[in-house]
């Protein structure tokens, strides 16, 4: 695995942890689909066949993807922080300079 040499984190966290979730939701995509096909699920609310299937993915994906990806998410988090803090740092040293003036 290649990593930061700073953080220990991996190198592409951001790019892995957002490729997860779109796999994440894609599964729960075909998933609401077949579902609703077969009739588990309603297949529509009115004429918003495809928006309510997409709606409902959603809706299913997001607490999957909180709890399966927690280790991802933290990966990132932790590959992003320093960036964040950077340009606090450079927002803060602005700041007092135009304070100066």
């Amino acid at each position: 695995m290649t990593t930061t040499q700073d953080t220990g984190a991996p190198r592409h966290a951001a790019l892995r942890y957002s490729l997860m979730r779109l796999a994440v939701f894609a599964a729960c995509l075909v998933s609401v689909a077949v579902l609703a096909y077969v009739g588990v699920l309603p297949e529509s609310i009115g004429t918003s066949n495809p928006l309510w299937i997409v709606l409902l993915a959603l809706v299913f994906s997001a607490p999957i993807s909180f709890v399966v990806l927690r280790r991802q998410r933290d990966a990132m988090s932790q590959q992003v922080a320093p960036h964040v803090q950077r340009a606090m740092g450079r927002i803060n040293a602005n700041r007092a300079m135009e304070d100066e003036d």
